[in-house]
């Protein structure tokens, strides 16, 4: 959802997504002298509380308790871009952006315009859900000290770490195994079918409730990765070890089914009739709904559901990759422009990539993304555009030993590694004990001109590479002209990438002094050069880009 209020010569534009609040402001150069920063109230409609947000910066001088964060009336947002991350979904909020002028020990906050909005709901015709992502976070470590403790006392021991509590679990996974648990318990008995394919197979939550529908009297099957000798596939089939041999396909191929779907359908005279189907990145795996950054996609559309349950119908009759391509290539081409495209691999020609490529090439006006592991050339090459170009671009990249991020365009890239080692003006020393593996960022993501009427959503499980086109078995849904479904989206991928920017920031030294607020307009004036990126940046997010 998206709104836009002007006011005193303040304007801001909100972008409510499930998870996230993004508030783009401006303001009219003549009201930029003196201008110390914006002050950001909040009004939740869930709770009625009234109340300042906070920041993390302040004026030179101010004294930092336990690490603590600052009222924006007192130490204002310097900045004409802000989240709110603290939010619930299908929830109104409304937010006041104040200018705020006078001088550093005493700020003079004025009236400025007010924006409502409602988060989005997971009752609709579509849910997109995010998990935290943030077992490496300070977040994490400030919110759970003694299961870091824990953790690291583990470490030095040498022995497995010890099971999250379920606090944690909760906080981390942000609702997304609610939603898989809870469209898996849609199918409540014999009337109902559900088809699932699955790389990883693996979180006992999970694997309890497919059980539990199959001993219900659900129509339960199951496609899933399997290779010979593959340690995987011995762990998916462990955990399919309850259902009949019929219920289940190994999908046998040289790359890897790398599908997380599932087709809830309703049984008329023993044919299924589609309702839905839940997919993205998330492998059903501890990793995948606790550790890395996810996201969890409900499409309620029978139609949608349907492509996914026909291509399912290939895979469990037992088609080899030859087979399933033809398929792919006959049945999925990807023709003219449609507002919902549901995409599958393998395929000829690398037609998916090429696709990707000329939705990005079209942007007008900024790019995002998010994608973990290696990307196929052309991609990247007209993700990262040329130096300089007019194109806003944000993006975070997960290797194996780092966070790569795009800042803004060619000209300013930062890396960032994963953790930082050491502790930093009231941050926690961090790390990934208890995860298997280092991957942080999992989710595969691209949206073009999100801050515009008609944005395109790319999104699935995907990984955007030539293998995933050619050779592995993937899906993904290219959503065009839905502000809302991008919103759930933007507001999460800026959400990432604001948290590695900062952390590259961060990393830059150690031991200087913590930053301050500037006590006076300077701050402005990079905003208003002519032809910058931050001046960029304030037009596009604030609907003021021409």
């Amino acid at each position: 959802m998206r709104t836009t209020e002007t006011k005193n010569g303040v304007s801001v534009k909100a972008y409510a997504g499930t998870t996230g609040v993004l508030l783009g402001m401006n303001i009219e150069p003549g009201k930029r002298d003196g201008l110390l920063g914006f002050a950001l109230e909040r009004l939740d409609g869930r709770s009625g509380k009234k109340e300042w947000l906070n920041g993390a910066v302040a004026f030179p001088g101010t004294q930092r308790e336990d690490g603590g964060l600052f009222p924006t009336n007192q130490a204002p947002i310097q900045k004409f871009r802000w989240a709110d991350y603290r939010v619930f979904d299908d929830t109104e909020y409304e937010y006041t952006v104040h200018p705020v002028y006078g001088k550093p020990a005493n700020p003079e906050v004025e009236d400025g315009p007010t924006v409502a909005v409602k988060t989005a709901g997971l009752s609709g015709e579509h849910v997109v859900l995010f998990n935290r992502a943030a077992a490496a976070s300070q977040a994490f470590s400030t919110k759970f000290p003694e299961v870091e403790k824990e953790l690291e006392a583990a470490r030095k021991a040498k022995k497995d770490p010890p099971p999250l509590p379920q606090g944690a679990l909760d906080w981390l996974n942000r609702g997304i195994l609610k939603q898989i648990i809870g469209f898996v318990e849609q199918a409540t008995d014999a009337t109902w079918a559900l088809d699932i394919a699955i790389y990883e197979y693996e979180l006992k939550d999970i694997v309890d409730a497919v059980n539990a529908a199959h001993r219900r009297g659900v129509d339960v099957r199951v496609v899933y990765h399997a290779k010979v000798g593959d340690k995987q596939t011995e762990e998916n089939e462990r955990n399919l070890s309850a259902l009949p041999d019929e219920a289940k396909t190994a999908r046998l191929t040289h790359k890897i089914c790398h599908h997380k779907f599932v087709v809830l359908s309703k049984l008329e005279g023993g044919v299924r009739k589609p309702r839905a189907v839940l997919c993205g990145s998330t492998n059903f795996t501890h990793n995948g709904v606790y550790r890395q950054a996810n996201a969890v996609h409900v499409v309620r559309r029978a139609d949608v559901a349907q492509q996914y349950l026909t291509l399912f119908e290939e895979l469990f009759k037992g088609a080899d990759v030859r087979a399933t391509r033809r398929f792919v290539n006959q049945n999925n081409p990807l023709g003219p422009s449609q507002p919902l495209f549901a995409g599958f691999s393998p395929r000829s020609g690398l037609a998916d990539l090429q696709a990707f490529i000329r939705e990005v090439e079209a942007a007008k006006g900024d790019v995002l993304f998010c994608t973990a592991f290696d990307l196929y050339d052309d991609l990247e090459a007209t993700l990262l555009g040329e130096p300089r170009d007019p194109i806003l671009r944000y993006g975070v990249q997960n290797s194996r030993s780092k966070i790569t991020g795009l800042h803004r365009d060619r000209t300013a890239d930062f890396v960032a590694t994963a953790m930082l080692s050491r502790g930093l003006e009231g941050f926690l020393k961090e790390s990934t004990k208890g995860q298997r593996g280092n991957i942080l960022i999992h989710t595969k993501l691209i949206v073009v001109d999100f801050t515009s009427d008609t944005p395109v959503v790319i999104s699935g499980s995907h990984n955007l590479s030539k293998s995933a086109s050619e050779g592995n078995d993937e899906n993904f849904l290219m959503v065009r002209e839905n502000t809302d479904v991008a919103d759930c989206y933007g507001c999460e991928l800026m959400r990432l990438y604001d948290h590695y920017r900062f952390r590259w920031y961060r990393k830059q030294g150690t031991d200087r002094e913590p930053p301050s607020l500037a006590e006076d307009d300077s701050w402005t004036e990079e905003y208003f050069e002519p032809g910058s990126l931050k001046e960029s940046d304030r037009l596009h997010f604030s609907g003021q880009a021409a």
